[in-house]
């Protein structure tokens, strides 16, 4: 079995993207990293020292699949988890000793947003950034939430996606 992180960038842990992981943790035993829990800074040209940066990437790579969950705002990721984007892909200008570990992991976007299907830039941010960092883009799970997150409602939609994630990690494996 696979082992899996997810990460959480909302501003409320709770709210209906928080729902969504709540859900998907369970059903994929996984591990959750909440981005309010850790003090993730922008990237800046002097390299960020005074965060958790470091210590949670560190932790991160000892798994061998990543799930970014984040709602869609605006057409983009939370502020959480855009900054934590920016850092994660500067691994392989700063340290790229490790952020060559990432590649051949798998990964994929958790999204909740209030419309029917996600906007195609916002998917495309992480495709493209998963394709940079060289990992195995394994797809999208994403719930409209316009009415709030509903188990019931959400369930298939859920348990259809996860049912793929064998196929998807036997053809990565």
């Amino acid at each position: 079995m696979t082992n899996t992180a997810i990460i959480l960038g909302s501003a409320r842990s709770d709210g209906n993207t928080g729902q969504l992981v709540k859900q998907v943790a369970q059903k994929l035993n996984a591990d959750v990293f909440d981005l309010n829990v850790y003090k993730v800074l922008p990237y800046d040209y002097q390299g960020n020292s005074d965060d958790d940066f470091q210590v949670l990437s560190n932790q991160l790579l000892d798994y061998d699949r990543l799930v970014f969950a984040t709602p869609m705002y605006w057409y983009s990721a939370s502020a959480q988890m855009k900054a934590f984007l920016d850092r994660l892909t500067d691994l392989l200008r700063e340290e790229k000793d490790k952020g060559r570990q990432l590649r051949g992991k798998n990964a994929f976007l958790l999204a909740t947003g209030a419309t029917s299907e996600p906007a195609s830039c916002f998917v495309d941010m992480f495709t493209l950034t998963f394709k940079y960092l060289g990992m195995n883009d394994t797809g999208m799970l994403y719930c409209d939430c316009t009415n709030g997150f509903s188990e019931a409602l959400h369930k298939p939609i859920i348990d259809e996606y996860l049912s793929t994630l064998v196929e998807k990690d036997a053809l990565y494996a």
